[in-house]
């Protein structure tokens, strides 16, 4: 009985489907129009502000290049497909915005995942825009038709193909507002080739060559007219193109208030500041303010090096273990308590720790092990820290604490250049060298980082000159970013120094890509 009433329900899906395609197609008239899907694409980068789309050009995504040019955005063709991503990356971090990238269907995909991987675990918000077998044709061994969903499903936020033309406008919002929602990451957006061209053209890529006489042969051309009309129905009729809310964790009055009477209250108190401090929406300059305001000692990490600029008081660089052990209080401020902190081996168990992060795996990473927060905060770090310094208006930490951390940090500083001072037989001093380019930069300067020992080491030596002047791999440690994150940085901010001799000292391999 049940088998029989849902053959019904089906039969009758299928007509409704089939006589709503068919006033779809008498009275949108698509098919007369020369517009196509890549337009649409383009048109709602643009109402995003979106300024710059990276690419490494195929036939699969060429509508949306050409329309994104025509529209004033400008499409940067690179040398190889994960040189794009990282580009879109280094823009999304510079820019406050969603870096965009496009790359060809099949092997032009497989070629990103490496640097949408590193995107996920740098938490930037970027759009990969990849190319499709045609919808008919996937499953039937078409060019480069590949289960490209399973790929992108581990890596991103959200991962979605577009079926007809006239979802692209809503599924483009969709994407952009979940790339920076909560914690920022990529997102995965694919378009089969005949939803991306004209009608025309589909039409003739569809229309069989020979059609069968008989029965089968009027199937035939009745399937393929609805395939078409169902692909096509509605695609140009006016949709809203602004950006969608973005949903970003707050932290409470509460836990606020709880962590302003903590902070009061701490003698020795010491911030680790990491990459989500300078996510927006809160202007780096104005977290730098707050972070002065309070008067407490900071060890920056990621993108936030560079928070206090070059020779801030509060910035203390070296001998971070040890000042760990005596602090009273520790503020994680988007730190991680993964490899770069011991796993939270290295806070002491008499500290009170308050830890800020949007997300929640990130915010207790290892605290069923080493560490226990006195309070976890789901929420943004900026936001978090101008609440903060409000709430502390008037209080400052007691100067000697930050003072006697200078002090060891001088120290420490002095040995460093007595290191970098001493000859070697064969090879460049690699301290003498960092110490030289620092020396040597502008005020402007974007210091651009590969992975690797050598990065590590320019942590503790190159002194990033303000707020997002320091762009390195995050978490995944990829070598090769260098390349694509100059490329991004230089055309975010044009008028910059970049000092080429780092660059190229460190990214040997993946400047050509660039070229």
């Amino acid at each position: 009985m049940n088998s029989a009433l849902h053959q019904i329900i089906r039969k009758k899906e299928i007509w409704l489907t089939y006589f709503s395609n068919i006033l779809g197609y008498r009275f949108g008239r698509f098919w007369e129009s020369p517009r196509h899907g890549g337009e649409s694409v383009a048109e709602v980068l643009r109402a995003h502000g979106i300024r710059f789309i990276f690419t490494l050009v195929g036939g699969h995504i060429s509508p949306v290049l050409v329309a994104c040019e025509k529209l004033g955005i400008r499409v940067v063709d690179t040398r190889h497909e994960a040189t794009a991503v990282f580009a879109a990356d280094a823009v999304a971090r510079l820019s406050g915005t969603v870096g965009v990238a496009a790359v060809t269907a099949g092997p032009g995909l497989t070629n990103t995942i490496t640097a949408v991987k590193n995107a996920q675990m740098a938490e930037s918000p970027v759009l990969l825009i990849g190319g499709a077998a045609a919808t008919l044709l996937q499953g039937r061994g078409a060019l480069q038709d590949i289960d490209q969903m399973s790929l992108f499903k581990p890596l991103c936020k959200f991962c979605t193909s577009v079926r007809r033309v006239r979802e692209i406008v809503p599924t483009v919002r969709k994407a952009l507002a979940i790339a920076q929602s909560g914690t920022p990451g990529p997102v995965f957006v694919e378009f089969p080739i005949d939803t991306l061209y004209p009608y025309h053209l589909v039409e003739k890529e569809v229309s069989p060559k020979n059609i069968p006489k008989g029965i089968m042969g009027k199937i035939t051309a009745w399937y393929l007219k609805n395939h078409l009309t169902n692909l096509f129905a509605g695609a140009w009729e006016p949709r809203e193109l602004s950006p969608l809310p973005v949903l970003i964790p707050q932290a409470s009055d509460q836990e606020v208030q709880r962590c302003v009477e903590l902070v009061s209250r701490a003698k020795k108190p010491v911030i680790l500041l990491g990459s989500q401090a300078t996510l927006p929406p809160a202007p780096v300059h104005d977290i730098r303010k707050a972070l002065e305001s309070l008067g407490i000692p900071c060890f920056l990490g990621g993108m936030s090096r560079g928070m206090l600029g070059r020779d801030s008081p509060l910035h203390i660089r070296q001998n971070r273990g040890d000042a760990l052990k005596e602090a009273d209080l520790v503020l994680l401020a988007g730190t991680v308590c993964d490899f770069r902190l011991g796993y939270g081996k290295v806070l002491s168990r008499r500290s009170q720790i308050i830890a800020v992060n949007r997300d929640r795996t990130q915010l207790l990473k290892n605290s069923d092990l080493f560490w226990k927060p006195t309070v976890a905060i789901q929420g943004d770090v900026g936001s978090f820290l101008l609440r903060l310094s409000k709430g502390l208006t008037g209080h400052r930490c007691p100067e000697e604490w930050p003072q006697s951390l200078k002090d060891k940090d001088r120290t420490k500083e002095t040995a460093n250049r007595a290191k970098a001072s001493e000859r070697t037989e064969r090879h460049l001093n690699p301290l003498s060298v960092l110490y030289n380019v620092d020396k040597l930069m502008a005020e402007d300067s974007i210091i651009v980082t590969d992975g690797g020992d050598f990065v590590g080491t320019a942590a503790y030596i190159m002194r990033p000159r303000g707020p997002l002047s320091w762009l390195d791999p995050g978490a995944f440690g990829t070598l090769g970013v260098g390349g694509g994150f100059a490329l991004g940085a230089k055309l975010c901010r044009p008028d910059a120094e970049f000092n080429k001799f780092t660059v190229a000292f460190l990214q040997t391999l993946s400047l050509p890509n660039c070229l």
